[in-house]
């Protein structure tokens, strides 16, 4: 790192001992860990510029139907109060058990007054600064801190930096340029921005690229909105997320030294272990704890083999929607109003006034095209990487963070903690949430990163 940006620094700069960069569920996790576990001594900066702070996109929808797709009972912010979160359901006039399975909306309120109950203890809690801008670059400041130039014109410094930096909306597969401009708007690139649904005519014909659980919840909300015409669903191959049983299965102890240490190894087992039960989803659930010691066993072309193959497979029976959202969702694939398709998209364009969507059948060199009022693009979210931040590709130029080679995320110990062949020493750097998904894969649900977040928080208190 070159001596002129260390001098561009302010010198008068605030320094503190913790900076957490980020404003979605990781960064209130690590926030609220570190406000238990902090002495009153100690000074905490959150930096993130999104407005709905802690709630991100998965938690500010309204609508009734999106729900978390994780029982209640597991969905508590801290996990050393496990209760929480049913207990604050009750509270609140939510008639929920464990096992059911809370609105996405009603969650994010939770953890909103989580951290607000939090900020509310005054007395021997540390001092946390919210500040509502965008850390645009960083130097390191002096041999043990790291310094960030805000998009606000501040700079502050910190020993310790948490990054919780989540991920966008992966951007359209092809290039909408065959598109005329009369018809671009009826493209819907970012879909949680729900506004567009009061757009949709009901009987407009809707193509839907993407097959996974934000498809799911745009056709709930399409419904919801009064839509009644045709979705056409286009996927690479044609699958959609599994519901959650009624009653859930007892879960199947997996010991995972005994599993083969091959993907194809590995199926054949879950699959026959799947035969010994009454239903495959406790196969899943009792491999849902060592998921991440599983994927660590796997060597680098294993894990490449299963991104390759078996992600979308993985997908559909890991990450299943509540029971009464996935029969209403059944319903209309039933009665032929949501339609599948399976290929690979190769081009948009339009077609007597409306837009056109070509692609290549599934296993075959066929081309077929989906004429539709309006397409969304719910090919879910992009992978962690640095190449969506700009913070992310400074650091990485710096040497600071290091990409990990299957671009998921950064490279990170066991500990969280990141690895980089930088040669300087700045404050310790910690990531927590999708961005060490190559260290840990199972890392973008509550129940994970509630736990790293802890762990991360307990590790920064220890070394003081």
């Amino acid at each position: 790192m070159s001596r002129r940006a260390l001098r561009s620094f302010r010198e008068n700069a605030l320094i503190y001992d913790v900076i957490v960069v980020g404003s979605g569920f990781s960064a209130i996790a690590v926030t609220c860990n570190l406000i238990e576990q902090l002495p009153a001594s100690a000074k905490v900066a959150v930096v993130g510029d999104d407005p709905g702070f802690g709630r991100g996109t998965a938690y500010r929808t309204e609508l009734y139907l999106h729900r978390l797709n994780v029982p209640a009972g597991r969905m508590s912010l801290l996990p050393h109060q496990p209760d929480d979160f049913v207990d604050w359901l009750k509270r609140h006039g939510r008639l929920m058990q464990a096992g059911d399975f809370a609105s996405r909306s009603d969650y994010g309120l939770y953890v909103r007054d989580t951290l607000a109950r939090l900020l509310r203890k005054r007395d021997g809690r540390c001092r946390v600064d919210f500040i509502k801008a965008k850390a645009a670059g960083c130097v390191e400041r002096y041999s043990s801190t790291l310094a960030f130039h805000l998009g606000n014109g501040d700079e502050i410094a910190g020993r310790n930096v948490v990054l919780c930096l989540g991920v966008g909306n992966a951007s359209l597969p092809v290039d909408p340029d065959g598109v005329p401009p009369s018809l671009r708007s009826r493209i819907i690139e970012n879909p949680w921005r729900l506004s567009w649904l009061r757009r949709v005519a009901s009987s407009d014909a809707v193509c839907i690229l993407g097959s996974g659980l934000t498809m799911i919840d745009q056709v709930l909300a399409l419904r919801a909105h009064g839509h009644s015409g045709r979705i056409d669903v286009l996927s690479r191959r044609g699958l959609a997320p599994l519901g959650h049983a009624r009653k859930l299965p007892a879960p199947l102890p997996i010991d995972v030294e005994a599993l083969p240490d091959t993907i194809s190894g590995i199926l054949k087992s879950l699959r026959g272990k799947s035969r010994t039960v009454a239903d495959w989803r406790g196969v899943m659930d009792g491999l849902r704890p060592a998921t991440q010691a599983l994927w660590q066993r796997l060597s680098s072309k294993e894990r490449a083999r299963f991104l390759r193959h078996a992600l979308p497979w993985w997908n559909i029976h890991r990450h299943r929607v509540a029971p009464d959202v996935f029969d209403r969702f059944e319903k209309l694939v039933s009665d032929g109003i949501v339609r599948f398709h399976a290929g690979f998209l190769k081009s948009l364009g339009a077609q007597e006034g409306r837009l056109l969507a070509n692609y290549r059948v599934r296993a075959t060199p066929k081309i077929a095209g989906i004429r539709a009022d309006w397409l969304v693009n719910c090919t879910g979210m992009e992978r962690a990487g640095i190449s969506h931040s700009p913070l992310l590709k400074e650091m990485s130029r710096f040497q600071l963070i290091v990409p990990d080679p299957l671009g998921l995320g950064i490279q990170v110990n066991a500990a969280s903690e990141v690895t980089a062949p930088s040669e300087i020493s700045p404050a310790r750097l910690f990531a927590v949430g999708a961005l060490t998904a190559g260290q840990f894969w199972e890392i973008t649900a509550v129940p994970d990163i509630r736990v790293q977040a802890k762990a991360v928080a307990e590790e920064i208190v220890s070394r003081g």
